[in-house]
């Protein structure tokens, strides 16, 4: 960014070297006055009043016309000479909190850029200095033949600079406001209110010049020899009969409009996020639904298996019951004692030999 002006910041005693630059840039559409029968340019000449002829600009001074019409020349090196200290210095006043200041005051906006490499440090105390209390500098300094107020405050990581008018050059609002006593019921701030809540806040940032798009749009039909585009047809705008009904459409219509634009962000939204929903939705039922299946296929084959063995298991279920009824006896004949053996033995000798009767008899 190219410099409109060099000079020093003034901190005390200490010196800034510094570069003004301008921080804001237009971007309007501009034209050129033309003959409309012919369409050649009407230009702007600079003529002599004395000679009636055209000057160079290198020929063109300053001067100032008195009360009776008489012209005071005024050079250069007569402001480069003036008597104050703010012809190469932006020299600050004071600091005070940013709400102190007017908006009405404020004009052009300019960058601050320190100016080689010794302003650097003595740049940055200042930009810190401001940061930590939360003030803005005031400020004096003279630009294109004038002495200027100015207010400085940090953007980023640099100083910007807002050219302000002197307080005697801001208009009292008397004649303004409407006159008469006019009264406002609490229902009708209520709808106001609710009006403000409901249209929100908004990004600056979207905010765009839509006349200078529509202008530009015109130009490139022309230049291609198309119909340029007709704006459509304004309804026209109804009567304001009562205040309270009007606040109650604007609410309803603010809602409707701003519900609307939540669908379809939320539908916008859905549908981009929809190729992630539908592949973390596969992934993970197959993990558990795998899981789920084989074990669901082992408990059917497990039953299948085991419908053959059911007369086994009946038969297993038979034999064990007679092994233990043979191993409850034989524990019964271990543990009986003493004279209960003999009689045992008795019972013993005399049913072998009543087998062997059986036996010979046979």
């Amino acid at each position: 960014m190219r410099s409109i002006w060099n000079g020093a910041i003034s901190f005390g005693l200490v010196s800034i070297p510094i570069k003004l630059v301008n921080a804001t840039e237009s971007h309007s559409v501009s034209f050129r006055q033309i003959h409309t029968e012919d369409g050649g340019r009407i230009r702007y000449r600079k003529v002599c009043e004395l000679e009636d002829r055209e000057v160079t600009q290198a020929e063109i001074g300053k001067a100032y016309e008195d009360a009776d019409g008489s012209m005071i020349p005024i050079t250069d090196e007569d402001l480069s000479q003036l008597p104050i200290p703010t012809a190469r210095t932006i020299e600050i006043v004071a600091f005070v909190p940013e709400d102190r200041i007017d908006p009405l005051q404020m004009g052009s906006a300019y960058y601050l850029a320190a100016s080689g490499a010794p302003a650097a440090k003595p740049y940055t105390l200042l930009r810190e200095a401001l940061k930590r209390s939360n003030r803005v500098a005031i400020a004096k300094f003279a630009l294109r033949g004038r002495e200027r107020l100015g207010m400085l405050r940090v953007v980023g990581d640099a100083i910007a600079m807002h050219g302000l008018l002197w307080p005697d050059e801001v208009r009292a609002p008397e004649g303004v406001a409407p006159e008469g006593g006019v009264t406002v019921r609490d229902q009708e701030l209520d709808l106001a209110d609710a009006l403000m809540d409901t249209l929100g806040e908004i990004d600056l940032d979207d905010l765009h010049d839509e006349y200078q798009e529509a202008v530009e749009e015109v130009i490139a039909a022309k230049a291609a020899g198309e119909r340029p585009p007709e704006a459509p047809a304004e309804a026209a705008p109804g009567k304001v009969l009562d205040l309270m009904a009007a606040l109650e459409s604007s609410v309803r219509a603010a809602r409707e409009s701003r519900d609307g634009e939540e669908a379809g962000s939320a539908e916008e939204a859905e549908v981009r996020s929809l190729p992630q929903r539908k592949t973390t939705s596969r992934r993970a039922p197959k993990e558990t639904g795998g899981k789920k299946s084989t074990s669901t296929a082992a408990k059917k084959t497990a039953a299948k298996k085991a419908e053959p063995k059911k007369s086994t298991a009946r038969s297993a279920g038979s034999a064990k019951k007679t092994a233990a009824k043979s191993t409850a006896k034989k524990t019964a004949a271990k543990s009986t004692s003493g004279g209960d053996k003999a009689a045992a033995r008795g019972t013993g000798k005399s049913t072998a030999k009543k087998t062997a009767s059986r036996r010979r008899s046979a």
